[in-house]
């Protein structure tokens, strides 16, 4: 099925296009929709185009804003694209329903379908990759300049942890560079990415003092509440610890528990070699084989969900070679 045609002759077909991506949004959700939303907006002018949400991400800030939410009636006749969201549960945008007809856009395994229109391809290293297929297949018909190309460059480069996750191919790498060719500024956009405040290396030291290593081989951290007090830190910031824990020789699961200001306790759960989504679908979440987020109510059921991912890990150490 050639889903960029049909989506592109559906897209022809309305005048009002709202587009929408998961809550607590990361730079390949913001990402994509800033970017297919510019692309839309250059090649075609007379149409509506409108990105609405109901949160946002003061990190990937630079990227730009958002539309304001629309009265219900302005849903009737419209189009709604979804983008990087594998359930409807998670679209941060309730008046998602009222929409004439929905069309997901998706690199996470399909385990919730939802939407009149479909496309969906897991095997993707991030929504922006699929949207700059969609563009690159379609290119005689439609625009794009330096600003869209930005912002999908921005989740290719975010969600591909820089180009290195096994999800990456020759193929990601040549749908990047068509965006280099863009005109992307890369000094001032991984400046904007990666450059930290000196009280964030604080929080790095703290965290390397305080992270644990299970038997064999989980390494984890708890962030909380009053933690997240002391350094300052926006939940994005406190979830992003997880990453300081991917470098360590034998362990293969790296976990970050991070309290939320709901009161629940979010779990970013990353990995090499072996596969953790289905343990984060067993805690109330889901997402890639290889970087999946979860849910815990307390710190039991945190324990519980490292007790099982080390017996991941033994598991997989003792039928496999070639891991470090």
């Amino acid at each position: 099925m050639n889903y960029p045609e049909i989506i592109l002759g559906r897209i022809r077909e309305y005048k009002r296009i709202i587009i929408s991506r998961h809550v607590r949004p990361d730079g390949d959700a913001i990402g994509s929709t800033q970017g297919l939303k510019e692309i839309l907006r250059l090649t075609f002018p007379e149409k509506e185009i409108y990105l609405i949400n109901e949160d946002y991400s003061d990190y990937l800030s630079f990227l730009g804003g958002e539309d304001a939410q629309l009265d219900d009636e302005m849903y009737c006749d419209a189009l709604l694209i979804v983008l990087d969201t594998a359930s409807a549960d998670r679209i941060s945008n309730r008046k998602y329903l009222l929409a004439k007809e929905i069309i997901k856009i998706d690199h996470h395994i399909d385990i919730k379908p939802y939407g009149d229109i479909s496309w969906v391809e897991d095997q993707r290293s991030s929504l922006c990759e699929l949207i700059v297929s969609f563009y690159a297949s379609l290119r005689d018909e439609l625009k794009i300049n330096s600003y869209a190309a930005t912002c999908l460059y921005t989740g290719m480069v975010t969600d591909s942890g820089r180009f290195r996750f096994n999800t990456v191919t020759g193929e990601t790498l040549r749908l990047a560079s068509l965006m280099l060719d863009c005109g992307i500024d890369t000094d001032t956009l991984y400046a904007r990415l990666y450059l930290e405040d000196f009280d964030y290396f604080r929080f790095k030291s703290w965290v390397y003092g305080q992270m644990k290593i299970s038997e064999h081989g989980v390494a984890y951290l708890h962030v909380t509440a009053a933690d997240v007090e002391r350094f300052s830190l926006s939940f994005e910031e406190a979830c992003n610890a997880v990453s300081f824990l991917d470098s360590i020789k034998g362990s293969i699961i790296w976990i970050a528990f991070i309290d939320a200001p709901d009161g629940k306790i979010r779990v970013r759960l990353r990995s090499r070699f072996v596969t953790v989504n289905g343990l984060a679908e067993k805690y109330h979440g889901g997402g890639h084989e290889c970087a999946s987020g979860a849910t815990v109510a307390d710190t039991a059921e945190a324990d519980a969900l490292i007790r099982d991912a080390d017996a991941l890990i033994k598991d997989y150490k003792e039928k496999n070679e070639g891991w470090l």
